[in-house]
């Protein structure tokens, strides 16, 4: 199988890219990334040179470049994505380019060529907010959508371009909805990487309001072998809701990370909240489960501690993005 991957110099991407090539020795890889601020080749240093791995740099937004990566190609898991919520709500237009227009140039380009398999990551975040008092609620595959920022609204957008180019043309395409991904090679402007770096420094850890939003983590290994399964055994037009099972606000990220490593609970700062904050993500990933028997297999401590030693070994990575 020949695959192309759309944003494969970023986090999930680099990771995917990765497990797979492992996995699946005789697959061929094309890795389509613009490498913003986001995208890193550092982090697939370990198979630039193989045969069947090929970076091409380019926008998904730019029909020609699309095209030429998608070529030959059998199938196309997409990645690439503007995806930080801050970002978003100081400057949305890149957004609605990059994760909207970009989308439907990949699935008018997918349905031009015959692509065999088009597989869209989302995000839980498509869904809107859940209440904190009542832990039993949560997204599944059913739940309406209801984004509440810019960067939402975009990926709920790619989510509905997808939809409607499976019941309009028929493109053989998934769609996986997902829960905050951590572990190795994550940007650190996200918590858990922002937190871990800072606290290695004695920094402040900030966190917005009063540190109640609840978020549900999924290492992100858990969510490569969860795509391999979509992309192999999923039911072409269905959604997949992944979920991490560890429920966790800021003050108890801060508090694990700082516990793991030693440092004073003093690091804990707090500033001013998120516009328009959403409170709580959860997710039921009993579809995945039930169809492709799939459930994350990694827990939270467990993730922190490998994801801690992985920036504790790799501070040459670290420090060569924080000077960028």
């Amino acid at each position: 199988m020949k695959i192309l991957v759309t944003g494969g110099a970023g986090f999930i991407g680099s990771n995917f890219i990765l497990y797979m090539m492992e996995k699946y020795p005789d697959y061929e890889i094309i890795n389509l990334d613009k490498l913003t601020y986001a995208g890193n080749l550092e982090n697939l240093k370990s198979v630039s040179g193989n045969p069947k791995y090929k970076f091409i740099k380019g926008d998904i937004c730019d029909r020609k470049a699309v095209k030429e990566a998608m070529s030959e190609c059998d199938a196309v898991v997409h990645f690439a994505a503007e995806s930080h919520v801050d970002r978003s709500i100081t400057g949305p237009s890149v957004f609605i380019e990059t994760n909207v227009v970009g989308t439907e140039i990949l699935l008018e380009t997918a349905l031009d060529l015959g692509i065999k398999r088009f597989h869209h990551v989302s995000t839980d975040e498509v869904f809107g907010t859940l209440p904190l008092e009542d832990k039993s609620q949560k997204f599944n595959e059913k739940t309406p959508y209801a984004p509440r920022s810019p960067y939402s609204a975009s990926k709920a957008a790619s989510d509905h371009l997808v939809r409607a180019f499976i019941e309009t043309y028929g493109i053989p395409a998934t769609i996986s909805n997902c829960t905050n991904n951590y572990g190795p090679l994550q940007f650190p402007e996200k918590i858990i990487p922002l937190f871990i770096t800072n606290a290695f420094e004695d920094k402040n850890l900030p966190i917005y309001g009063q540190g109640k939003a609840v978020r549900d983590y999924l290492f992100v290994t858990d969510h490569c072998k969860a795509i391999d399964l979509i992309l192999h055994d999923g039911k072409i037009g269905e959604t997949y809701c992944i979920g991490g099972d560890s429920e966790r606000n800021g003050v108890e990220i801060a508090d694990t990370i700082l516990n793991s490593l030693g440092k004073p609970a003093s690091l804990k700062t707090f500033v001013e909240d998120r516009k328009g904050h959403d409170m709580r993500y959860a997710m039921d990933y009993s579809k995945i489960e039930r169809e492709l028997g799939w459930k994350p297999s990694v827990n939270f401590e467990e993730g922190i501690k490998k994801t801690i030693e992985w920036y504790q070994n790799n501070t040459k990575w670290v420090n060569h993005i924080k000077s960028e």
